[in-house]
């Protein structure tokens, strides 16, 4: 089964983006859904609270998705209460994982499904990235100063 904007034997074609407020309150309802998958993830409310706030700041426009914007742009936005939901919030890490992997599995998971893990080096000149340093960058060839990250998808013939 091929996603909606595929038909067979044809190019891949970006879909182009006509959104209005009711796309926009329809995706919070399904984020909110989302959450709800994690709940038994958190023992307090405040940390399940901020994970909510969290992932709406990701899919924001905001042009730095760092922890002081994301959390000023909502409603009463506490800011020392998103930083310890990333550094001292106690969550059951797997169940975490069990919930993202049914979530998967659920949407798009098929006997022929294929798990791709991936390096990839980024070129960096500078001192103000994180993990910057004499290494070997993939997309250069060689060992020089870059930032290296790991990528994992997973791919069906439902996306």
């Amino acid at each position: 089964m091929l996603p909606a904007c595929r038909t067979a034997g044809e190019p891949f074609a970006i879909p182009q983006f006509a959104l209005t407020r009711s796309d926009l309150d329809t995706f919070i309802d399904e984020l909110r859904g989302f959450h709800t998958a994690f709940r038994g993830c958190f023992v307090r409310q405040e940390p399940r609270d901020q994970f909510f706030n969290y992932m709406v700041g990701q899919c924001s426009a905001l042009e730095r998705k760092s922890i002081e914007p994301m959390a000023l742009q909502g409603e009463g936005g506490k800011v020392r209460a998103m930083q310890r939901l990333v550094s001292d919030a106690l969550w059951d890490e797997e169940a975490m994982l069990d919930t993202s992997h049914r979530l998967v599995q659920d949407a798009m998971g098929e006997p022929d499904g294929v798990l791709s893990v991936d390096e990839t080096g980024l070129a960096k000149k500078g001192q103000d990235s994180v993990g910057v340093a004499r290494q070997y960058c993939g997309s250069l060839g060689q060992v020089d100063n870059c930032q290296v990250g790991v990528c994992a998808a997973y791919a069906s013939r439902q996306g």
